[in-house]
Protein backbone atom coordinates (compact mmCIF):
# COMPACT_ATOMS: atom_id res chain seq x y z
CA UNK A 1 0.00 0.00 0.00
CA UNK A 2 1.23 3.48 -0.87
CA UNK A 3 0.78 6.02 1.93
CA UNK A 4 0.17 9.70 1.27
CA UNK A 5 2.47 11.89 3.34
CA UNK A 6 1.63 14.97 1.25
CA UNK A 7 -1.89 15.15 2.68
CA UNK A 8 -2.40 18.28 4.78
CA UNK A 9 -4.53 17.59 7.86
CA UNK A 10 -6.16 20.27 9.99
CA UNK A 11 -5.12 19.52 13.57
CA UNK A 12 -6.66 22.60 15.17
CA UNK A 13 -9.34 22.19 17.85
CA UNK A 14 -8.18 18.66 18.70
CA UNK A 15 -6.45 19.65 21.97
CA UNK A 16 -3.25 19.41 19.95
CA UNK A 17 -0.20 20.80 21.74
CA UNK A 18 1.59 21.72 18.51
CA UNK A 19 -1.28 23.75 17.03
CA UNK A 20 -3.77 24.59 19.75
CA UNK A 21 -1.13 26.04 22.11
CA UNK A 22 0.44 28.39 19.56
CA UNK A 23 -0.92 31.46 21.29
CA UNK A 24 0.42 30.26 24.63
CA UNK A 25 3.86 29.26 23.36
CA UNK A 26 4.52 31.91 20.71
CA UNK A 27 2.04 34.65 21.72
CA UNK A 28 0.83 34.49 18.15
CA UNK A 29 -1.75 32.18 16.63
CA UNK A 30 -0.69 32.60 13.02
CA UNK A 31 2.60 30.68 12.95
CA UNK A 32 3.58 27.47 11.20
CA UNK A 33 4.31 25.26 14.22
CA UNK A 34 7.47 23.25 13.65
CA UNK A 35 8.51 22.75 17.24
CA UNK A 36 7.14 19.92 19.41
CA UNK A 37 8.34 16.52 18.18
CA UNK A 38 5.28 14.86 16.79
CA UNK A 39 4.36 14.44 13.13
CA UNK A 40 1.66 16.03 11.02
CA UNK A 41 1.11 12.77 9.16
CA UNK A 42 -1.86 10.49 9.71
CA UNK A 43 -1.30 7.79 12.26
CA UNK A 44 -1.23 4.64 10.09
CA UNK A 45 -4.55 3.05 9.18
CA UNK A 46 -3.70 -0.35 10.68
CA UNK A 47 -3.18 1.31 14.06
CA UNK A 48 -6.36 3.35 13.84
CA UNK A 49 -8.30 0.26 12.79
CA UNK A 50 -6.96 -1.71 15.78
CA UNK A 51 -7.94 1.05 18.19
CA UNK A 52 -11.39 1.39 16.62
CA UNK A 53 -11.97 -2.36 16.87
CA UNK A 54 -11.13 -2.31 20.57
CA UNK A 55 -13.14 0.88 21.13
CA UNK A 56 -16.20 -0.86 19.64
CA UNK A 57 -16.32 -3.09 22.70
CA UNK A 58 -18.59 -1.28 25.14
CA UNK A 59 -16.45 -1.67 28.26
CA UNK A 60 -13.09 0.02 28.89
CA UNK A 61 -12.29 -1.49 32.26
CA UNK A 62 -9.08 -2.50 34.00
CA UNK A 63 -6.71 -4.30 31.66
CA UNK A 64 -3.28 -5.92 31.74
CA UNK A 65 -0.56 -6.54 29.18
CA UNK A 66 -0.38 -10.16 28.09
CA UNK A 67 1.91 -12.04 25.69
CA UNK A 68 0.15 -10.41 22.74
CA UNK A 69 1.59 -7.10 23.94
CA UNK A 70 5.13 -8.20 24.83
CA UNK A 71 5.94 -10.49 21.92
CA UNK A 72 5.71 -7.79 19.22
CA UNK A 73 8.08 -5.59 21.23
CA UNK A 74 10.52 -8.49 21.57
CA UNK A 75 10.24 -9.33 17.87
CA UNK A 76 10.73 -5.72 16.77
CA UNK A 77 13.94 -5.38 18.79
CA UNK A 78 15.28 -8.64 17.40
CA UNK A 79 14.49 -7.90 13.76
CA UNK A 80 15.34 -4.19 13.66
CA UNK A 81 18.14 -3.90 16.19
CA UNK A 82 19.54 -7.43 16.42
CA UNK A 83 18.81 -7.22 20.14
CA UNK A 84 17.58 -10.26 22.02
CA UNK A 85 15.43 -9.35 24.99
CA UNK A 86 12.98 -11.34 27.10
CA UNK A 87 9.54 -10.59 28.42
CA UNK A 88 10.71 -10.14 31.99
CA UNK A 89 13.20 -7.47 30.85
CA UNK A 90 10.37 -5.12 29.85
CA UNK A 91 8.86 -2.70 32.35
CA UNK A 92 5.96 -0.46 31.34
CA UNK A 93 6.23 3.33 31.54
CA UNK A 94 3.66 5.91 30.45
CA UNK A 95 6.42 7.62 28.47
CA UNK A 96 10.16 8.04 28.07
CA UNK A 97 10.15 11.40 29.86
CA UNK A 98 8.46 9.93 32.96
CA UNK A 99 10.91 7.02 32.77
CA UNK A 100 13.78 9.50 33.01
CA UNK A 101 12.45 10.80 36.30
CA UNK A 102 11.68 7.30 37.57
CA UNK A 103 15.25 6.22 36.85
CA UNK A 104 16.73 9.28 38.53
CA UNK A 105 14.65 8.60 41.64
CA UNK A 106 15.21 4.84 41.62
CA UNK A 107 18.99 4.81 41.13
CA UNK A 108 20.32 8.08 42.54
CA UNK A 109 19.82 10.19 45.64
CA UNK A 110 19.55 13.95 46.21
CA UNK A 111 22.91 15.60 45.68
CA UNK A 112 24.18 12.92 43.29
CA UNK A 113 25.77 14.09 40.06
CA UNK A 114 24.35 13.05 36.70
CA UNK A 115 26.07 13.56 33.35
CA UNK A 116 24.11 14.92 30.42
CA UNK A 117 25.35 16.01 26.98
CA UNK A 118 24.07 19.37 25.84
CA UNK A 119 22.67 20.81 23.70
CA UNK A 120 20.05 18.21 24.54
CA UNK A 121 16.32 17.57 24.88
CA UNK A 122 15.13 19.96 27.66
CA UNK A 123 13.30 17.40 29.87
CA UNK A 124 16.65 15.69 30.47
CA UNK A 125 17.81 18.75 32.40
CA UNK A 126 14.57 18.83 34.35
CA UNK A 127 14.70 15.14 35.22
CA UNK A 128 17.95 15.87 37.03
CA UNK A 129 17.33 19.28 38.55
CA UNK A 130 13.69 18.79 39.57
CA UNK A 131 14.77 15.93 41.82
CA UNK A 132 17.60 17.81 43.48
CA UNK A 133 20.40 16.09 41.62
CA UNK A 134 23.34 17.96 40.10
CA UNK A 135 23.97 18.30 36.36
CA UNK A 136 27.44 17.56 35.05
CA UNK A 137 27.36 18.88 31.51
CA UNK A 138 29.48 16.90 29.07
CA UNK A 139 29.11 19.60 26.43
CA UNK A 140 29.20 18.11 22.94
CA UNK A 141 32.03 19.28 20.70
CA UNK A 142 30.88 21.04 17.55
CA UNK A 143 33.21 20.31 14.67
CA UNK A 144 32.38 21.21 11.09
CA UNK A 145 28.80 20.17 10.47
CA UNK A 146 28.67 17.54 13.18
CA UNK A 147 29.05 16.94 16.90
CA UNK A 148 31.30 14.63 18.90
CA UNK A 149 31.56 13.52 22.50
CA UNK A 150 34.24 15.11 24.68
CA UNK A 151 35.64 11.81 25.96
CA UNK A 152 38.40 13.44 27.99
CA UNK A 153 35.89 15.49 29.96
CA UNK A 154 33.58 12.48 30.24
CA UNK A 155 36.39 10.47 31.83
CA UNK A 156 36.89 13.14 34.49
CA UNK A 157 33.17 13.62 35.14
CA UNK A 158 32.55 9.89 35.44
CA UNK A 159 34.82 9.79 38.51
CA UNK A 160 32.16 11.62 40.51
CA UNK A 161 28.93 10.75 38.68
CA UNK A 162 26.22 8.27 39.58
CA UNK A 163 24.52 8.20 36.18
CA UNK A 164 24.86 9.24 32.54
CA UNK A 165 21.74 10.13 30.57
CA UNK A 166 22.52 9.26 26.96
CA UNK A 167 20.37 10.53 24.10
CA UNK A 168 20.83 7.82 21.46
CA UNK A 169 20.16 8.96 18.70
CA UNK A 170 20.75 12.50 19.86
CA UNK A 171 18.06 15.17 19.94
CA UNK A 172 18.50 17.94 18.75
CA UNK A 173 21.85 17.60 16.93
CA UNK A 174 20.74 14.49 15.03
CA UNK A 175 23.76 12.29 15.65
CA UNK A 176 23.33 8.54 15.29
CA UNK A 177 26.16 7.57 17.62
CA UNK A 178 28.30 4.85 16.07
CA UNK A 179 29.50 1.69 17.76
CA UNK A 180 33.02 2.98 18.40
CA UNK A 181 31.71 6.10 20.15
CA UNK A 182 29.28 4.11 22.27
CA UNK A 183 31.91 1.53 23.17
CA UNK A 184 34.15 4.32 24.46
CA UNK A 185 31.28 5.67 26.57
CA UNK A 186 30.61 2.16 27.88
CA UNK A 187 34.28 1.61 28.81
CA UNK A 188 34.34 4.86 30.79
CA UNK A 189 31.06 4.14 32.56
CA UNK A 190 32.03 0.57 33.41
CA UNK A 191 35.40 1.71 34.71
CA UNK A 192 33.81 4.23 37.07
CA UNK A 193 30.62 2.31 37.84
CA UNK A 194 28.31 4.86 36.27
CA UNK A 195 24.79 3.73 35.36
CA UNK A 196 23.54 4.64 31.88
CA UNK A 197 20.00 5.68 31.05
CA UNK A 198 19.81 5.35 27.26
CA UNK A 199 16.93 7.28 25.69
CA UNK A 200 16.42 5.47 22.37
CA UNK A 201 13.02 6.82 21.42
CA UNK A 202 14.31 7.90 17.97
CA UNK A 203 16.01 4.55 17.28
CA UNK A 204 13.65 3.62 14.45
CA UNK A 205 14.08 6.95 12.66
CA UNK A 206 17.61 6.55 11.32
CA UNK A 207 18.39 7.92 7.87
CA UNK A 208 19.92 5.92 4.99
CA UNK A 209 23.61 5.21 5.44
CA UNK A 210 23.41 4.99 9.22
CA UNK A 211 22.46 2.26 11.67
CA UNK A 212 21.26 2.55 15.23
CA UNK A 213 23.34 0.79 17.85
CA UNK A 214 21.48 -0.19 21.01
CA UNK A 215 23.78 0.78 23.88
CA UNK A 216 22.82 -2.21 26.02
CA UNK A 217 23.57 -4.52 23.09
CA UNK A 218 27.25 -3.56 22.98
CA UNK A 219 28.18 -6.28 25.45
CA UNK A 220 26.80 -8.18 28.44
CA UNK A 221 28.78 -5.81 30.66
CA UNK A 222 27.19 -2.75 29.07
CA UNK A 223 23.75 -4.32 29.40
CA UNK A 224 24.36 -4.83 33.09
CA UNK A 225 24.62 -1.06 33.75
CA UNK A 226 21.97 0.13 31.29
CA UNK A 227 18.35 1.21 31.52
CA UNK A 228 16.98 1.52 27.96
CA UNK A 229 13.87 3.53 27.09
CA UNK A 230 12.06 2.82 23.84
CA UNK A 231 8.62 3.64 22.47
CA UNK A 232 6.55 3.49 19.28
CA UNK A 233 5.42 7.09 19.79
CA UNK A 234 7.91 8.96 17.58
CA UNK A 235 8.00 6.31 14.87
CA UNK A 236 4.24 5.87 14.47
CA UNK A 237 2.93 9.22 15.78
CA UNK A 238 1.39 7.85 18.97
CA UNK A 239 2.60 10.36 21.55
CA UNK A 240 -0.92 10.95 22.87
CA UNK A 241 -1.36 7.30 23.84
CA UNK A 242 1.32 7.25 26.56
CA UNK A 243 2.93 3.85 26.07
CA UNK A 244 6.63 3.05 26.26
CA UNK A 245 8.94 0.27 27.33
CA UNK A 246 11.86 0.41 29.73
CA UNK A 247 14.13 -2.53 29.06
CA UNK A 248 16.46 -3.66 31.84
CA UNK A 249 18.25 -7.02 31.79
CA UNK A 250 19.96 -6.54 35.18
CA UNK A 251 17.46 -8.11 37.62
CA UNK A 252 18.50 -5.88 40.54
CA UNK A 253 18.09 -2.67 38.57
CA UNK A 254 14.84 -3.91 37.08
CA UNK A 255 13.42 -4.73 40.51
CA UNK A 256 14.25 -1.25 41.82
CA UNK A 257 12.68 0.41 38.80
CA UNK A 258 9.58 -1.81 38.89
CA UNK A 259 9.05 -1.19 42.59
CA UNK A 260 8.99 2.56 42.01
CA UNK A 261 6.46 2.17 39.19
CA UNK A 262 4.23 0.05 41.39
CA UNK A 263 4.51 2.40 44.36
CA UNK A 264 3.24 5.18 42.12
CA UNK A 265 0.47 2.91 40.75
CA UNK A 266 1.51 3.63 37.17
CA UNK A 267 1.95 0.08 35.96
CA UNK A 268 -1.47 -0.44 34.41
CA UNK A 269 -1.08 2.05 31.58
CA UNK A 270 -3.48 2.95 28.82
CA UNK A 271 -5.72 0.36 27.16
CA UNK A 272 -5.58 2.00 23.74
CA UNK A 273 -1.86 2.67 24.00
CA UNK A 274 -1.27 -1.05 24.36
CA UNK A 275 -3.51 -1.84 21.39
CA UNK A 276 -1.75 0.76 19.24
CA UNK A 277 1.72 -0.37 20.26
CA UNK A 278 0.94 -3.97 19.35
CA UNK A 279 -0.46 -3.02 15.95
CA UNK A 280 2.51 -0.78 15.22
CA UNK A 281 5.13 -3.43 15.94
CA UNK A 282 3.21 -6.18 14.16
CA UNK A 283 2.28 -4.33 10.98
CA UNK A 284 4.30 -1.14 10.86
CA UNK A 285 7.42 -1.88 8.84
CA UNK A 286 6.09 -1.01 5.33
CA UNK A 287 4.73 2.28 6.63
CA UNK A 288 7.95 3.06 8.51
CA UNK A 289 10.06 2.53 5.40
CA UNK A 290 7.86 4.87 3.37
CA UNK A 291 7.95 7.40 6.21
CA UNK A 292 11.76 7.33 6.31
CA UNK A 293 11.92 7.83 2.57
CA UNK A 294 9.64 10.86 2.82
CA UNK A 295 11.48 12.34 5.80
CA UNK A 296 14.81 11.87 4.06
CA UNK A 297 13.29 13.65 1.06
CA UNK A 298 12.22 16.55 3.29
CA UNK A 299 15.71 16.73 4.77
CA UNK A 300 17.31 16.75 1.33
CA UNK A 301 14.84 19.36 0.08
CA UNK A 302 15.59 21.58 3.08
CA UNK A 303 19.33 21.19 2.66
CA UNK A 304 19.17 22.02 -1.04
CA UNK A 305 16.90 25.04 -0.47
CA UNK A 306 19.17 26.48 2.20
CA UNK A 307 22.30 25.94 0.15
CA UNK A 308 20.80 27.74 -2.85
CA UNK A 309 18.80 30.46 -1.14
CA UNK A 310 20.16 31.05 2.38
CA UNK A 311 23.87 30.12 2.18
CA UNK A 312 24.73 31.98 5.38
CA UNK A 313 22.43 29.63 7.32
CA UNK A 314 24.21 26.48 8.46
CA UNK A 315 22.17 23.27 8.61
CA UNK A 316 23.29 20.18 10.49
CA UNK A 317 21.96 17.32 8.40
CA UNK A 318 20.43 14.77 10.81
CA UNK A 319 21.67 11.20 10.75
CA UNK A 320 18.53 10.31 12.68
CA UNK A 321 15.28 11.96 13.87
CA UNK A 322 13.07 14.36 11.94
CA UNK A 323 14.48 17.43 13.64
CA UNK A 324 16.88 19.78 11.88
CA UNK A 325 19.40 21.79 13.90
CA UNK A 326 19.83 25.22 12.28
CA UNK A 327 22.76 27.55 13.01
CA UNK A 328 21.86 31.25 12.68
CA UNK A 329 25.07 32.63 14.18
CA UNK A 330 26.27 34.17 10.90
CA UNK A 331 23.37 36.62 11.12
CA UNK A 332 24.65 38.15 14.37
CA UNK A 333 21.26 38.24 16.04
CA UNK A 334 20.94 37.70 19.76
CA UNK A 335 18.63 34.85 20.73
CA UNK A 336 15.78 37.10 21.82
CA UNK A 337 15.85 39.09 18.57
CA UNK A 338 16.15 35.95 16.45
CA UNK A 339 13.15 34.37 18.14
CA UNK A 340 11.14 37.58 17.80
CA UNK A 341 11.88 37.93 14.10
CA UNK A 342 11.07 34.29 13.35
CA UNK A 343 7.72 34.52 15.12
CA UNK A 344 6.64 38.07 14.31
CA UNK A 345 8.12 38.58 10.84
CA UNK A 346 8.27 35.06 9.39
CA UNK A 347 5.38 33.47 11.27
CA UNK A 348 7.49 30.43 12.18
CA UNK A 349 7.31 28.49 15.42
CA UNK A 350 10.68 26.78 15.98
CA UNK A 351 12.30 25.60 19.22
CA UNK A 352 14.87 28.07 20.50
CA UNK A 353 18.33 26.57 20.74
CA UNK A 354 18.73 28.04 24.22
CA UNK A 355 16.01 25.65 25.44
CA UNK A 356 18.50 22.82 24.86
CA UNK A 357 21.05 24.24 27.27
CA UNK A 358 24.65 25.40 26.81
CA UNK A 359 25.75 25.08 23.21
CA UNK A 360 22.32 26.00 21.88
CA UNK A 361 22.91 29.74 21.61
CA UNK A 362 22.28 31.00 18.09
CA UNK A 363 20.50 27.81 17.01
CA UNK A 364 16.91 26.79 16.31
CA UNK A 365 15.35 23.33 16.00
CA UNK A 366 12.98 22.77 13.09
CA UNK A 367 10.57 19.82 12.81
CA UNK A 368 10.24 18.68 9.17
CA UNK A 369 7.82 15.77 9.83
CA UNK A 370 5.05 17.39 7.83
CA UNK A 371 3.89 17.58 4.21
CA UNK A 372 6.51 19.03 1.86
CA UNK A 373 4.19 21.88 0.95
CA UNK A 374 4.40 23.08 4.55
CA UNK A 375 8.19 22.70 4.60
CA UNK A 376 8.33 24.71 1.38
CA UNK A 377 6.17 27.51 2.77
CA UNK A 378 8.24 27.64 5.96
CA UNK A 379 11.52 27.85 4.05
CA UNK A 380 10.19 30.60 1.78
CA UNK A 381 9.17 32.60 4.83
CA UNK A 382 12.58 31.99 6.38
CA UNK A 383 14.36 33.08 3.19
CA UNK A 384 12.36 36.32 3.02
CA UNK A 385 12.95 37.17 6.65
CA UNK A 386 16.69 36.48 6.55
CA UNK A 387 17.15 38.35 3.26
CA UNK A 388 16.39 41.52 5.18
CA UNK A 389 19.04 40.86 7.84
CA UNK A 390 22.40 42.54 7.27
CA UNK A 391 25.35 40.18 7.58
CA UNK A 392 28.40 41.68 9.28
Amino acid sequence: MKYNFDKVIDRTHTSCVKYDLRQVVFEKEDVIPMWVADMDFETPDFIRDAVIRRASHPIYGYTFRDADYYQPVIGWMQVHHDWTIHRDHIVFSPGVVPALSFAVKAFTKPGDKIIIQSPVYPPIFRAVEDHNRIVLNNLLIEEGNSYHVDFGLLEEQAKEAAMLILCNPHNPVGRCWNRTELETIAQICLKHRVLVFSDEIHADLVMPGFRHQVFANLSPEAADITITAHAPSKTFNLAGLATSSVIISNPGLRASFSQLIEKMHLGMGNLFGSVASTAAYLHGEPWRLQLLDYLNGNIGFTEDFIRKNIPALNMFRPEATYMIWLDFRNFNLDDKTLKHKLIREAGLGFNSGTDFGPGGEGFMRMNIACPRSIVTEALERLRKMLSEVNLT
